[in-house]
């Protein structure tokens, strides 16, 4: 259908286009990709057998939806991307406020207008793009903002008396006639404004000033709010979940390649850093295992949260510590060193709320456990456990190693070191070399100098190596000979 040739009622009517509601839009675009096997959500991973299937059906059920998770769960993306599921055009009334159908005006403008001029009213097409309208609730949202109030400049300006309906300026629900409306955070908005959408999602009626208006509105209502909200802010009054059709659970990535492919997608890097610094896949694990620590931490409130734009925003500056480190040291490229994990500690402390005890230990404090839990949690799946090795009989295979330590007083590790004395230094541990040889031969040159430094600290975790944090660095020490020097 050439839309371009049609832009009057009657070329309308001579058309082969058919009038539908939204959700019978919806549901239909839907029902050809599904038939198709064609993605309906793209760029949203670890929903694929939960929450989109949920989604779907309550499509398929013509349902308004209201999406409930904690937050960066990507609630909103799913109700930006319903987009995708409309006609890519539709007709309106020329000039209409609240975007009329012309085979079914519902404006006192749209049906004056095609009372007077027939097959001859103009029209005007809507791309689905446009068709999507968004509002974050506020305490300060008021019924006038989304269903509409008397203009009394219109008023004027026409002559109208205020018994006269014309004078109403109609708010953002009405002129998101036939779109997609979301109402993001619902809980925060007050329970006298959510009243004021009862009529409109049972009946669409709406009232305005003393007008109670018969407006069929043509609406896809999605809400997102978030369960932290029904304690600390306010709640969904009863009779407006009532009238909600499915409420859909969303939740945080189940497995850390799950989120590595989330943060690898969403962080925003230049191109420069990309290829400055290498990055090991080792490194991009201890980075989400950092979020998963920090949603079983102690000291971090549950209730509230741990955002995936936590993972994304400590990606960022992760790289962005590392190229800071070459820059300064004058290096073409550089590897991702577990030092520059504490770069990502401001990433940390502003993305968790924390409980009374993680308040009273510190957030950048916090966020150093959260790294170091990281470590001893992956060092299991690279290296033997070290509970097994306590045994008598056994000899431990870090021993040698160990024994390095307490025969050099110690290994200092700089931060802003360059990048051929860091390897030169960590080659220079020959029991290290031997324990990666034998647990990570076959693992990529590039990648080895992250793993033999991951291994020092895991050690450290497991308390048979020492750490301290100088001014410009780190110092390993044996875990006793560092109390004979006095370290």
């Amino acid at each position: 259908m050439n839309i371009k040739n049609i832009n009057t009622l009657g070329t309308l009517k001579e058309s082969a286009y058919k009038s539908k509601s939204i959700k019978d839009e919806l549901r239909d675009n839907l029902r050809s990709k599904i038939h198709n096997n064609e993605d309906t959500f793209t760029g949203i991973h670890g929903y694929e057998n939960t929450v989109i299937p949920e989604l779907e059906r309550a499509i398929l059920s013509r349902h308004n939806i209201n999406l409930l998770g904690l937050r960066g769960q990507a609630k909103t993306r799913l109700a930006r991307q319903m987009i995708n599921l409309l006609d890519e055009w539709i007709p309106i009334v020329e000039g209409s406020e609240i975007n009329d159908d012309p085979f079914h005006p519902i404006s006192r403008y749209a049906t004056s207008l095609i009372n007077e001029k027939g097959d001859d009213t103009p029209i005007s097409w809507l791309h689905r793009e446009d068709r999507f309208a968004e509002k974050l609730a506020t305490p300060d949202v008021t019924v006038a903002d989304i269903i509409g109030d008397v203009d009394p400049i219109k008023a004027a300006n026409l002559k109208l008396s205020y018994a006269d309906d014309r004078v109403i300026h109609f708010g953002m629900i009405p002129r998101a006639n036939r779109c997609i409306f979301v109402i993001n955070e619902l809980p925060d908005l007050q329970a006298r404004i959510q009243v004021a959408l009862f009529n409109i999602l049972q009946e669409g009626d709406i009232q305005i000033r003393g007008f109670k208006l018969r407006l069929p509105l043509d609406m896809q209502f999605v809400f997102t709010a978030n369960p932290e909200d029904y304690t600390n802010r306010g709640s969904i009054v009863t009779p407006l979940k009532d009238r909600i059709g499915s409420q859909i659970l969303t939740h945080y990535p189940e497995t850390i390649a799950i989120a590595k492919t989330i943060t690898q997608q969403e962080a925003q890097l230049d191109g420069r850093q990309k290829n400055l610094v290498h990055v090991p896949e080792l490194a991009k694990d201890l980075l989400e295992q950092i979020s998963f620590e920090a949603r079983e931490s102690e000291f971090i409130d549950a209730k509230s949260g741990v955002s995936a734009r936590m993972s994304i925003t400590a990606f960022e500056n992760l790289l962005s510590a590392a190229e800071y480190r070459a820059l300064k040291s004058g290096d073409e490229q550089t590897l991702i060193r577990v030092s520059d994990f504490m770069g990502v500690v401001p990433a940390i402390t502003g993305k968790v709320e924390l409980v009374y005890e993680g308040e009273q230990e510190g957030a950048a404090s916090v966020a150093h456990t959260l790294i170091s839990d990281a470590i001893k949690t992956l060092f299991p799946e690279y290296f033997p456990k070290i509970e097994r090795l306590e045994k008598e009989s056994e000899k431990s295979p870090y021993q040698e190693l160990i024994d390095w330590f307490f025969e050099q007083s110690g290994f200092e590790l700089l931060d802003d070191i360059p990048e051929a004395e860091y390897i030169a230094k960590l080659d220079a541990i020959q029991p290290l070399n031997a324990l990666m040889n034998t647990y990570q031969g076959d693992i990529h040159k590039k990648d080895s100098y992250f793993m033999k430094e991951f291994l020092l600290w895991g050690l450290v975790e497991y308390k048979k190596l020492s750490k301290y944090r100088l001014l410009e660095g780190f110092r390993f020490n044996d875990l006793y000979g560092s109390y004979i020097s006095g370290l």
